[in-house]
Parts: structure tokens; sequence; C-alpha cells
């Protein structure tokens, strides 16, 4: 099962792409995570998208394809299929991923787009945290840890990610609405295209999700 997730940042697609992954055996492969996985590592790739993530802008194109094809190659050989999380972000990404997936004879299952108004995003990632060792994310409201301000899985310090100031995140989802929705219309019109409302709390959005997932399964 191979499933690309869409929508704007904040609206619940690493969250939910986590908890699928672990149901059904996937790979989560989260673009953004990659990427600070690069910028934690200090690679030749971390160091061009720094400074460009920090203003909430998109990294070229060229980098993130590149990226994120050898994140598939890679997890073809552990698991059952994957998820891809802020993959793509353009129309170049997306064209750049079906050829891919031509050379390497494969198909997508579909394309989910997590529709969220800009409010309960803005709210959503203005509470949000991060492990400055591991990288794992946490809520102020909705994932909290155990202790204040210190990673249940590494016990690093959590702050909050430069991207995710009110400032930054208003940027983003400009962004976001000139680059990347037309990705929904690309998607649309392949018929491959299923939406959810990405407003919905955690546990009704995720049993949507997990039925839309067996009906991929079943085909």
């Amino acid at each position: 099962m191979r499933v690309i997730f869409l929508g704007p940042p904040g609206a619940g697609k690493g969250t939910h792409a986590k908890m699928l992954a672990g149901n059904f055996h996937l790979a989560h492969l989260a673009a953004g995570d990659c990427l600070r996985r690069h910028i934690r590592g200090e690679t030749k790739l971390g160091a061009k998208a720094k400074d460009i993530i920090a203003k909430g802008e998109l990294v070229p194109d060229a980098l993130v394809n590149e990226m994120m094809e050898e994140e598939i190659w890679r997890s073809r050989s552990m698991f059952r299929g994957f998820i891809l999380d802020g993959y793509p972000r353009t129309i170049k990404q997306g064209e750049a991923l079906d050829k891919y997936c031509k050379k390497e004879k494969f198909s997508i299952n579909g394309a989910i787009n997590f529709k969220a108004t800009d409010g309960v995003i803005v709210e959503r990632l203005g509470g949000r945290l991060a492990c400055v060792q591991c990288g794992a994310n946490f809520h102020l409201k909705n994932i909290q840890p155990k202790k204040d301000g210190v990673c249940d899985k590494c016990g690093g310090e959590l702050k909050q990610r430069a991207d995710d100031k009110p400032e930054t995140v208003k940027h983003r989802l400009e962004v976001y609405h000139k680059e990347s929705e037309p990705l929904i219309e690309y998607y649309k019109s392949k018929n491959m295209l299923t939406e959810v409302d990405g407003d919905l709390a955690l546990n009704p959005l995720q049993e949507i999700l997990t039925k839309i997932f067996e009906s991929y399964k079943a085909k």
C-alpha cells in the first residue's frame, strides 16, 4: 500500500500517518522530518535547507525529490508500503514522483487531502513542541509529555520549532495556498483524491482514515 497525505501544515497529517503506519506496517516518510534529520546531521542538504525552512519557505524541488526517492528506496525492503507525508508539495514534485513510480514499476493507491481551517491550524501549531535531540513531537494540549519540557522518548529538551511561531505559521499557510493547493486538483484529475475533515478530533478522524486504508488494502 502506497498513500500520499496532502494538506496544510498542522492539519494532522503526521500524527495520523504515524498511527496508520504502525497499524498497517507501512513506512512513514515525512519530508519535514527527513529534512530536519539532515539539518541535525549537518549534511550538505541540511545546510542548504536550514535557512529556507526557518523562514517557512519551500525547499527546492530537486533537493526534495532526490531525498524522498532515496527514502522510498530504503523503505521497500522493510515495510509493506509507505505513507508520504508532506511530499509531494508542488506539481513539479508530483510529476517527479510519477516518473519515479513508473521507473520503479509501482503505483500510488491514493491521495488523501486533509482539509483544515487556518484558525485551527494556527492554534495547533502554536502549542506544538519538538525534542531538540530526537525530533519527537508533542503538544501542550493534545499530546502532552509526561514531564513538562522533557521528551518522553530520549529525555531531551522540548522547544517550539522556529517554523511554528505565529508569524511564520501564517507565512507557511500563504506559501501552502499558493504552491501546494494545485496538487489537490492534480490528484483529483487522476481520480486518486479522497478528502477528509482535518478539523476533526483525533479519534473520529483516525476511524475514518482506517476505513479508507482498509478499502485500499482490499483492492
